[in-house]
């Protein structure tokens, strides 16, 4: 899934209230967990019940109507203000987004046996709250590395689109460990710059759902590199 590239506005100070700044951080990180468990439910009617799955199998077109849907949303959350901050279209739009991309999740996840989707989760799940916690916690600020980070953003889709045309077990684990890699930093990239506070960067705190988004594609992103990741290292074994 694409990493959306965050156009909310950014501020050179802290937050003026410390009160502010934590509602802020709990409200997005409330956001982002009634997502993930909003998609982790659907993914499991794939994984558990043959019929879900079978019926993706049976029309491959709706995976592609969904991509479609996935762009379409994406774009409007991301370049229209208005359409993220007016309650509660936000929320009705965000909703909308993290339905359809449950079930990309869903049909992506349809080849994984469910050992694997289970390793994959509790490893995200590990990794993703190891990295919370450093963000939070370190000393460095990993706000300024903006620039760094979408540069390398781009090599990884220029590698992907090369991937395309040597495909192999080798070439997939690299671009998946790539993957990992690249989204972990923008994990803890897009928590510091929703703390704020002593970071050069902070995202707006009327901002929440565009912060809310940028997390969970983050955290949606590792699972789905380390799920091939997982898939990869069995069938190598």
């Amino acid at each position: 899934m694409t990493k959306s590239v965050e156009l909310g506005d950014y501020e050179d100070i802290s937050f003026s209230s410390r009160k502010i700044r934590h509602g802020f951080i709990k409200k997005v990180f409330g956001i982002v967990m009634c997502q993930l468990i909003l998609s982790l439910g659907i993914l499991s009617l794939f994984v558990y019940i043959p019929a879900v799955r079978q019926f993706v199998v049976v029309h491959p077109y709706l995976v592609w109507i969904a991509l479609i849907v996935h762009i379409v949303i994406a774009i409007v959350l991301i370049c229209w203000e208005e359409a993220r901050k007016k309650y509660p279209w936000n929320y009705i739009i965000l909703g909308l987004f993290t339905l359809n991309m449950g079930f990309l999740l869903g049909a992506t996840s349809a080849r994984y046996s469910a050992d694997e989707i289970f390793i994959a989760v509790a490893a995200c799940i590990a990794v993703c709250l190891a990295l919370i916690l450093f963000a939070m916690q370190t000393k460095y600020d990993f706000t300024t590395f903006g620039g760094i980070l979408f540069s390398v953003l781009i090599i990884f889709i220029i590698f992907g689109l090369v991937q395309l045309f040597f495909p192999g077990k080798v070439m997939n684990m690299i671009y998946s460990a790539f993957g990992a890699l690249l989204f972990s930093f923008y994990l803890v990239y897009d928590v510091q710059l929703m703390m704020g506070g002593n970071h050069k960067y902070a995202i707006s705190p009327e901002e929440y759902i565009l912060a809310a988004l940028n997390i969970y594609l983050d955290i949606i992103n590792i699972f789905l590199y380390m799920l091939s990741l997982v898939s990869g290292s069995k069938s190598a074994t």
